[in-house]
């Protein structure tokens, strides 16, 4: 019995509508496993070279060392002939959520945050700025 992938990929009538780039994203996690597919992702197929996004040089080293057997899985799953070579690229590491390492201060009710403009002019320019703005 044939997975429905490599059926979906050889009738040539489906191709336009199914695109062949999505088969083989969708196969990717099948030919290398679930450990792999969770440092890298496959992201697209240009004509026949598949994308392919890693953690960081190590995992793309590794995963151009089992490009073979990466390639025969993919083989495997969605046909030949769709797949000929594999473009390991390394993704620019993620930037988390940043803290303030200090709270600013709060504004006072009865103070004016242009008294701590020490220019007098530059003061007088501030707060027709400031009230020009508000109104």
């Amino acid at each position: 019995m044939q997975r429905a992938s490599r059926v979906i990929a050889s009738l040539d009538d489906l191709r336009p509508t199914c695109d062949a780039g999505a088969i083989v994203c969708a196969a990717w996690e099948r030919a290398v496993g679930k450990k792999v597919a969770l440092r890298s992702r496959a992201v697209k197929l240009v004509r026949d070279t598949l994308v392919v996004e890693v953690e960081d040089w190590l995992w793309q080293r590794n995963l151009n060392g089992l490009s073979k057997t990466i390639m025969k899985n993919l083989e495997a799953a969605v046909g030949p002939g769709i797949v000929a070579e594999l473009d390991l690229r390394i993704l620019p590491p993620r930037r988390g959520p940043i803290r303030a390492s200090a709270s600013l201060p709060a504004f006072e009710l009865t103070g004016d945050e242009a008294d701590e403009i020490a220019d007098p002019g530059l003061r007088r320019i501030y707060r027709r700025k400031r009230d020009k703005e508000i109104a």
